[in-house]
């Protein structure tokens, strides 16, 4: 059987064998090539340790090129921290799949080598699951900050006490709301629906929606997570060719399988709006802040097909007339380095009111 680096349906995830020790939390760090986090993002685990009997912590690393991983991961943890090398590169979908099959807490955290939790955030995610045991997830507030751990912004209040969130599959179904980090996962919820699938950008906004189709989702209001933005993290790739949006759009398509039929339409009509409008947004700085100009008609033309609206026809018109006069403005020509520029944050999935 060939190997499918992006599985076109749902990796199947085992229950773990009768008798296995259960910690609490399972902290499964996956990692590519991002040595330079990974230091601050083992010391921000390792601050909040519960102990062995409490919590697993294990890195999951991609074949990483960068760095002796192992040695840093035994420096840093001084043997608390386990240490997994795929013995190949396998992508991000499968690296996740692995985290979780090695999981063996109740309650999974997919804590992503370039990101950042809080003081407190385990707690917070424990109290989250004993108030409302019926969530099959729990997630807190997060903040977005750049390479440097500079704060970028936050998004608009879900809640003003941790509670469950109400209808929470209509509106994640229209926006992307969650980041990796601030997110905690019964294993039996992933055993109940899969593993991580379909597409490679986008691939965390289906499975939060695959979850809110079948399982309560608790929320707390602190911000106890960092989703880290950078341009590591970017893919020039789907940039280039526009398979971001195409990916969403699959995203989009799988998402209509979850929801009310009466309700399909509309969601779908917004979502393509949303994005398309962010993605609208994203090609000028693609223009500006990278000076590529193929990138950003790119953006701009499948963001056309994806909806056209008011916003994303002016954008487009904006962009294409600027093409054609060979503008340039004096921030796009000041020599900023993308990645040092925090306004440049296309890693960041699109709220859009």
């Amino acid at each position: 059987m060939n190997f499918e680096r992006t599985p076109s349906q749902p990796p199947t995830i085992a229950p773990l064998p009768e008798g296995t020790v259960r910690p609490v939390f399972s902290v499964m760090i996956p990692t590519y090539n991002c040595s330079q986090y990974l230091v601050k993002t083992l010391r921000n685990v390792l601050a909040q340790d519960m102990g062995e009997a409490l919590m697993q912590i294990e890195v999951i690393d991609d074949h990483s090129s960068d760095a002796d991983v192992e040695t840093l991961v035994r420096t840093i943890g001084n043997g608390r921290v386990k240490y997994f090398r795929q013995p190949k590169n396998v992508g991000s979908l499968r690296n996740f799949e692995t985290c979780i099959n090695r999981a063996r807490g109740e309650y999974v955290h997919i804590l992503h080598g370039d990101d950042m939790v809080h003081d407190g955030f385990y707690k917070e995610i424990e109290m989250l699951f004993e108030q409302f045991p019926t969530a099959g997830a729990a997630f807190t507030e997060f903040e977005y900050v750049n390479e440097n751990d500079d704060f970028i912004k936050r998004d608009e209040q879900l809640l003003t006490a941790p509670g469950i969130l109400k209808d929470w599959n209509l509106y994640i179904a229209k926006r992307q709301r969650i980041q990796p980090p601030a997110i905690v996962v019964k294993r039996s919820v992933y055993e109940h629906i899969g593993s991580f699938y379909a597409v490679h950008y986008g691939e965390d906004w289906e499975m939060w929606n695959r979850i809110a189709n079948k399982y309560e989702v608790a929320h707390s209001p602190k911000a106890l997570a960092s989703y880290r933005s950078h341009n590591s993290n970017i893919s020039t790739h789907s940039l280039l060719t526009g398979k971001n949006i195409k990916d969403i759009n699959k995203v989009i398509t799988i998402i209509q399988t979850y929801l009310p039929a009466n309700k399909k339409r509309k969601i779908a009509n917004e979502a393509k709006r949303n994005f398309a409008t962010y993605y609208s947004h994203v090609a000028h700085r693609m223009y500006h802040d990278f000076n590529n100009q193929s990138a950003a008609i790119t953006q701009a033309r499948e963001s056309l097909k994806m909806s056209i609206n008011f916003t994303t026809v002016t954008l487009a018109l904006k962009l294409y007339v600027k093409v054609a006069i060979g503008y340039k403005n004096l921030v796009g020509m000041s020599g900023l380095a993308p990645e040092t520029n925090p306004h440049f944050t296309t890693a960041v999935q699109p709220m859009v009111a």
